[in-house]
């Protein structure tokens, strides 16, 4: 990082649920990494997970969590994150269908977006087991700049945790 500009900690949610997952995930950490606009600093075990919401008979996902410095705003964070998925294939064709990659903006520094195509905090980022066991992994204490909770917090407030797998190292 350059000593002008102070970077933000953002965190990126990736998940994979068609062709080569593992190499999927790989390939978008490796891809990310740009120094000095984007350094990854910490990164979550990845899981396996039951897919939630979307159309039935998806394969599970794939997902991890990327604790990022970023010299980026939040915006163009979020097109460098389309690119990648964009490279690994990614189509846009059902909701919530399966991808070949996706990756997510859930946290940057402690901001809020409410613009047409940035939300941020991730708005269902706190309903979600497969984001927030992984991101627990890294950052517990990590606070939700709108619902003034941390993860730790988050976590034990849902319902069930079932569905979320963590496997051996991949990265």
């Amino acid at each position: 990082m350059n000593g002008n500009q102070k970077p933000v900690t953002a965190f990126l949610a990736l998940g994979s649920n068609l062709g080569d997952r593992v190499a999927h995930l790989r390939g978008a950490r490796q891809a990310l990494h740009c120094p000095p606009e984007l350094c990854i600093v910490n990164a979550s075990a990845i899981y396996e997970t039951d897919p939630v919401g979307g159309p039935d008979g998806q394969p599970p996902y794939l997902n991890a969590v990327l604790e990022v410095q970023t010299l980026l705003d939040a915006p163009h964070l979020l097109k460098s994150c389309l690119a990648v998925e964009q490279h690994f294939g990614r189509s846009r064709q059902t909701r919530w269908g399966a991808r070949t990659l996706d990756i997510d903006l859930l946290l940057f520094g402690d901001r809020v977006f409410r613009q047409q195509d940035l939300i941020v905090p991730h708005p269902r980022l706190h309903q979600r087991a497969f984001v927030l066991i992984p991101l627990m992994e890294i950052a517990p204490d990590l606070s939700h700049p709108l619902l003034q909770q941390t993860v730790r917090g988050m976590l034990a407030q849902l319902p069930s945790t079932a569905g979320v797998r963590r496997l051996p190292d991949f990265w």
